[in-house]
């Protein structure tokens, strides 16, 4: 009966490891009123960039209208749309940040 036993735990343990949480894209997208200033400091703030590649997602979102800030599991994601939106409002910016499933 226990090689029947290791068998189970070994298959429910392998499969539980191997399940990743669905991931989710946070974006930040461009408006016409929002600072480039502000979306870089919220960028190194909330996302943890460094100055250089805030800088660097900051012109893109710019220039393509959105880009993506970072990938993380459904609740982070939905923690750093709902930061960005209270600090951006906050600050009388209209910035928004939306997520999506990788």
């Amino acid at each position: 009966m226990t090689s029947t036993d290791s068998k189970t735990k070994e298959s429910i343990s392998s499969s539980s490891k191997n399940a990743r949480p669905p991931m989710y894209k946070v974006i930040l997208h461009n408006d016409n009123y929002t600072t480039m200033e502000f979306v870089v400091e919220i960028l190194v703030n909330v996302f943890g960039k460094s100055l250089e590649k805030a800088t660097q997602i900051m012109l893109n979102i710019h220039n393509k209208g959105k880009e993506m800030c970072g990938i993380y599991p459904r609740q982070i994601a939905e923690t750093k749309v709902e930061t960005v939106h209270n600090l951006a409002s906050s600050k009388g910016f209209p910035l928004k940040s939306t997520m999506e499933k990788e």
